[in-house]
């Protein structure tokens, strides 16, 4: 289990550390992947029930080889750490209630130009 209180409160100050704009609405991608699609569709529409948006399942291969189904949970929201965090703690549980795996939280760094970068995810 990753300490999501603490990789949430490091990454919202490293994105406000690059300049990232304190006050913007964040897109929060919660990640999960499982190689089984029943489970993996299953636990996404538990999520949808949570108000998150889900995205399609896509298939995708690993580095060894191995080939997973992943989906994202999407929520738009303020760099509310406590929330994030609650988020995080929520969906890892009932991921693990399925069987799935719950691969951590990122977002996009949000500058006033509306540029926006990839920010690294938790991992197990």
């Amino acid at each position: 289990m990753e300490n999501w209180l603490e990789f949430t409160n490091d990454t919202i100050a490293a994105l406000l550390e690059d300049g990232s704009d304190p006050d913007a609405e964040y897109t929060i991608e919660h990640h999960f992947y499982d190689e089984d699609f029943a489970k993996l569709e299953k636990l996404a529409v538990e999520v949808f029930k949570l108000g998150f948006e889900v995205t399609d399942a896509e298939e995708v291969e690993f580095e060894d080889g191995g080939n997973a189904w992943v989906f994202d949970a999407i929520r738009e929201q303020s760099l509310d750490g406590a929330a994030i965090t609650a988020d995080a703690i929520k969906l890892e549980a009932l991921a693990r209630k399925f069987g799935i795996e719950y691969d951590g939280w990122g977002t996009y760094f949000e500058g006033d130009e509306g540029e926006f970068e990839d920010d690294e995810d938790g991992e197990e």
